[in-house]
């Protein structure tokens, strides 16, 4: 029997723990969803709070902190926060997309730096970034130790590229709009991909899959011949389904996919959750005519209204609430269900960021509307 859009729905929304929210720290659900895309410094801390019983933020303090949660450029050379359990593993599988998508770019180029010599330099970062280091330092730095005027340039792709992680710095989310960064763990380098790429794949499936080959690779922004190593890599452990289109979906054996039918609550999803993004096909969780509305051109991914599993709309916090604009008429039950998550919401924003992600307010005058709401009040 082949997979329905709904069944693939369900199946995000129990693996992301987006059906219920569960009791658990933060660590664990951070293991059990993969990662949280972080650009946006608030955005891993809402994302949590959408899946964690009584969630604390101090507890996402103190793991980013102490360094059990890290934050890395990785899939999609993207800023992602994930254990540090799963960095090493998912920095080396990322290697090919992270290089190419750097040392081969303009800026780096102009410095006209050897791939061998970027090697070098790289080695030279680490041993002065043992401890956290801002960008201005780096540059500084690096400007005394070789012979070229293209030390931004150099550091742009390196910071990114090398294994360098995000040291917590300061604001009401644990990083601050100035980052430092500090010298990550490495993995044991085996010179076999395989090992790496069969992790991603792994951890991307166990967290969102069934999934085609073509969502794993939007996933990373990996190369199909990288998909490929990294599924051959699991052998048995792959299972292949029937579902929409004319791809198979492929699955870790044993991973369940909930009924069609499961109840699915409204939710409040932060910028960038990582749903809306782990997919070349994102009908699963947005309804194409709304695909544009909530990604806009530049890439910003609204913060989402979730009803009956899909996005219905998009949020952001006002003084006094938080404004929710439905994109289709909702029924009564579903606004009250989205204002009580939203009275949540403000209590949890009131003592972080009330107005979180006001940089973006652009993007809302011209969003089109069912109906707008002030909840939360």
């Amino acid at each position: 029997m082949a997979l329905t859009l709904r069944q693939l729905n369900r199946a995000t929304l129990a693996r992301q723990m987006l059906l219920q929210r569960e009791r658990c720290g933060v660590v664990e659900a951070l293991g059990r969803i993969a990662a949280i895309q972080a650009q946006e410094p608030a955005s891993p801390y809402l994302a949590l709070w959408n899946r964690i019983t009584d969630f604390n933020p101090v507890d996402l303090d103190r793991a980013f902190a102490d360094g059990s949660i890290v934050k890395s450029t990785l899939m999609r050379v993207t800023l992602h926060a994930v254990t540090a359990a799963d960095h090493p593993i998912l920095h080396q599988a990322m290697q090919g997309t992270l290089r190419a998508a750097r040392l081969y770019d303009r800026r780096f180029r102009v410095a006209g730096v050897s791939l061998d010599e970027a090697e070098r330099i790289v080695a030279l970062i680490r041993s002065y970034a043992t401890e956290p280091r801002s960008n201005a330092e780096v540059i500084a730095w690096l400007g005394e130790q070789i012979a070229t005027d293209a030390h931004p340039g150099i550091w742009w792709a390196m910071r990114q590229y090398a294994s360098f992680i995000h040291a917590p710095t300061r604001g009401p989310w644990a990083f601050g709009p100035r980052p430092s960064y500090i010298a990550a763990r490495l993995p044991t380098r085996t010179g076999d991909p395989a090992p790496a790429l069969g992790h991603l794949v792994r951890r991307y499936l166990e967290a969102f899959g069934p999934a085609t080959t073509r969502d794993i690779a939007a996933f990373g922004m990996l190369y199909a011949p990288s998909v490929r190593v990294g599924i051959e890599a699991l052998g048995d452990e792959i299972l292949e389904l029937d579902g929409p289109g004319r791809l198979p979906f492929l699955d870790i054996r044993g991973m369940a996919v909930p009924d069609e039918d499961t109840p699915a609550p409204p939710r409040l999803l932060p910028m960038w959750d990582s749903t809306l993004l782990a997919y070349k096909d994102r009908a699963r969780m947005i309804p194409e005519p709304y695909r544009r509305i909530v990604i806009q051109s530049n890439g910003d991914v609204l913060p989402t209204l979730l009803v009956d599993g899909f996005v219905a709309g998009a949020w952001r916090p006002v003084p006094g609430g938080i404004e929710a604009t439905a994109l289709h008429p909702l029924d009564n039950a579903s606004w009250e269900a989205l204002d009580g998550e939203a009275r949540s919401l403000t209590a949890l924003l009131a003592d972080r960021e009330p107005l979180a992600y006001a940089r973006y307010a652009r993007w809302y005058a011209s969003l089109p509307s069912s109906e707008v709401r002030i909840l939360g009040r």
